[in-house]
């Protein structure tokens, strides 16, 4: 059998007594792809985080190649050949791509001046071995949520690391990418690198691990070799019982129209973007990352500032603005970067759950009792794990983020409801609570545009699609004709040009 690169005895972590993670006992092997698979806060960000240094565990102990490692801290951890790339990104946004990716670990000349054309080219060298499109100097603020992975996953690569891990690496990757990340994988892998892989998507484990680790409320549940388990064995082993299907059944349109776009236009962003969309509907947005749609959705909402089009809520046009007025004629957002632009992690949850829609609160005081009434209800309807009603969101695991983020955006009663990868980071459980809970607004009147990279969920969420391209709608979908093979064919530019 393989030898052992990291070697876990009796890991147990609390919080303020509080256990989430229990004598977890595990061996990793050197050059095997491990995948961890949870629900939601069952305990697996805290053990890769007790393995990057960033938490000491309450008992137990670690062995990193055959020797006893204590890790302290990240800087422990990176001395022994640990690299993390996180969920939530770790970037600093007024810094360039190159300076993130070299950040504490810079390139300098004989002179001890910074080698920025060496970063530079090194920066450039990664990208292209990532296949992405990022330019080395630009901006980080500047950069969408992909472009962000890959700089994240670049960081990761530049050392030569003993033990990879990666949490969550696909959350906002295309399909196309998820093949060029795998292909990386497999490559480190054959140069010897251990890969800690987690994911919520079930597929990708089964394709990419060679064993997986099962947790639940902080306990190990199993080990097994990936080619042992089914998919659907593996989301049972999960939640602890058998799944109903992920996907709620479809139901059709009202004639109501509740938002009309119209020639919509962001000069070198989106061009001439125009679609109607009806109560009770739920419309997806597909295409390949930077086809434009969360561009859409941010030019809708007032972000971005259109040059061209309109519009029209509900029969009363949007005046160009803010989005503050898009909120009160009736639009609410779910952003695509939750920790970004979504919610306020050092915030506590009620506070969160509430920040769009707080004059609701106000009388003129506001109602605290309201407020956590009201978060009580939402966390009772996603299943929220929490400590508290009022508990900070960094306490929060990222799906349960999801969740509160998710609250917040319908707490104020909109009419339209626009999610952008609104299952980014959540689990196979807490996604069909989301599917279910969102074809509910729809069937209550509610219109949805629903944005997504996953090809999956577009399909069994929407009754009709648009797939979008290089800024503009390159094709219109719907019934039998939403499949994979034909929203390729428009997001790739083989079909379409409406």
């Amino acid at each position: 059998m393989t030898e052992a690169l990291v070697k876990t005895s009796g890991i147990t972590k609390e919080f303020s007594s509080v256990r989430v993670l229990n004598d977890i006992s595990v061996e990793i092997r050197k050059g095997e792809i491990f995948g961890i698979i949870e629900e939601n806060g069952a305990g697996k960000s805290t053990f890769i985080k007790i393995l990057s240094g960033i938490y000491e565990p309450t008992s137990g102990t670690i062995e990193f190649a055959g020797k006893s490692a204590e890790l302290r801290d990240p800087k422990d951890a990176k001395r022994i050949g640990v690299s993390l790339i996180p969920q939530e990104f770790n970037l600093v946004p007024t810094l360039n791509v190159y300076e993130n990716i070299f950040l504490g670990d810079e390139l300098r000349r004989r002179s001890g001046l910074l080698d920025r054309r060496g970063m530079i080219e090194r920066t450039r060298e990664l990208m292209e071995g990532l296949n992405a499109k990022v330019d080395p100097s630009a901006s980080i603020a500047g950069l969408s949520v992909a472009q962000k992975q890959m700089v994240e996953i670049a960081k990761a690569i530049k050392v030569d690391a003993k033990l990879l891990i990666m949490d969550e690496p696909t959350t906002v990757l295309t399909s196309h990418e998820i093949e060029i990340l795998f292909k990386l994988i497999r490559s480190l892998k054959a140069k010897g690198v251990t890969v800690v892989y987690i994911s919520h998507k079930l597929k990708e484990v089964k394709a990419i691990c060679d064993r997986v680790m099962v947790l639940r409320d902080g306990e190990f549940i199993c080990l097994e070799d990936t080619a042992d388990l089914r998919t659907d064995e593996m989301a049972r082993r999960m939640v602890g019982r058998e799944l109903s299907q992920i996907f709620p059944a479809k139901s059709a349109p009202r004639e109501e129209l509740l938002l009309e776009v119209e020639g919509l236009t962001v000069p070198g962003v989106i061009a001439d973007v125009s679609f109607k969309l009806r109560a009770g509907e739920i419309l997806g947005f597909s295409g390949l990352i930077g086809a434009g749609r969360t561009e859409l959705a941010e030019t809708i909402m007032g972000i971005r500032k259109a040059s061209a089009g309109k519009v029209v809520v509900a029969g009363r046009e949007l005046s160009a603005g803010s989005p503050a007025q898009a909120v009160r004629a009736g639009i609410a957002y779910l952003s695509e970067d939750r920790q970004g632009s979504g919610i306020l992690t050092s915030f506590a949850m009620n506070k969160n759950v509430t920040l769009v829609s707080l004059g609701d609160y106000a009388r003129p005081f506001i109602d605290r009792k309201k407020e956590l009434d009201k978060t009580r209800f939402y966390v009772d309807q996603f299943e929220i794990k929490a400590p508290s009603l009022d508990a900070r969101l960094e306490k929060l695991s990222g799906g349960n983020q999801q969740k509160v983020s998710l609250a917040k955006s319908i707490d104020a009663a909109p009419r339209v409801l626009i999610v952008d990868e609104p299952t980014r980071g959540v689990d196979v459980k807490a996604k069909s609570d989301i599917y279910a809970f969102i074809r509910k607004l729809a069937d209550t009147g509610l219109a949805v545009m629903f944005i997504s990279s996953e090809l999956e969920e577009i399909i069994g969420m929407c009754g009709r699609v648009l797939v979008m391209r290089e800024g503009r709608v390159q094709g219109e979908l719907d019934g039998e004709g939403i499949n994979e093979e034909e929203i390729m064919y428009y997001a790739t530019g083989i079909k379409g040009g409406l």
